[in-house]
């Protein structure tokens, strides 16, 4: 795909995001310490595997690193500069590439997307869905901005704000088309949390056939 928000994210404003982003480990290991509470069978002392769509430098992965040390971490970004930060973090592998074109080659105990989903136009939500729920084999964790109905939001340059933000009901929408995903656990993540995410609402859901 090349669509004009993956333009955008390629490019200079994709390289500002991931200056603004660097720094949170200790905040994503609080958050995925929580949210993955109910994957009781992720033990440290196993080897299970988590893919991460739209991964970023790597802040996500380096803190499930640090709670599960012997897990398998894959993850899929199209920002340069960002994959070469989260590769030379040296403990994850990193699909250079855009989401909407991934095609993976196995299934994941767990596939997630944190702040990803959240920039994908709705015209291209069913192309990111798809690879969301067809590259797990249990697991599925979607931690965006949430609304009960679709609302775009303005966002940062005024260039490039259209077409760049949206909040939805996304584990919604993915329960009504994947009837193989039952909703296993959620919450909501303040942003004065002492680990704060950015007023996210996380849904874990489980793959039942």
């Amino acid at each position: 795909m090349n669509t004009p928000q993956e333009a955008a994210w390629r490019g200079e404003f994709g390289d500002r995001y991931t200056d603004r982003n660097m720094g949170k480990v200790p905040a994503n290991r609080a958050f995925f310490r929580k949210a993955l509470t109910s994957c009781r069978w992720f033990r440290m002392d196993e080897q299970h595997s988590i893919l991460e769509l739209g991964c970023g430098a790597g802040e996500n992965l380096q803190a499930l690193r640090q709670l599960y040390p012997a897990h398998h971490l894959e993850g899929v970004e199209i920002n340069p500069k960002a994959v070469a930060i989260a590769r030379g973090w040296g403990n994850a592998m990193i699909h250079e590439g855009s989401v909407l074109d991934f095609q993976p080659t196995r299934k994941y105990d767990l596939v997630l997307s944190k702040g990803f989903c959240i920039h994908i136009p709705p015209t291209e939500l069913a192309r990111a869905y798809d690879v969301l729920v067809r590259s797990s084999k249990r697991w599925v964790l979607v931690a965006e901005y949430y609304s009960p109905r679709p609302v775009e939001i303005p966002y940062r340059n005024a260039q490039i704000s259209d077409g760049m933000l949206w909040k939805r009901d996304f584990a919604g929408d993915l329960l009504n088309a994947y009837q193989e995903l039952r909703l296993v656990d959620y919450g909501f993540v303040y942003h004065r949390d002492p680990y704060p995410q950015d007023d996210l609402t996380w849904f874990l859901m489980e793959k039942t056939q």
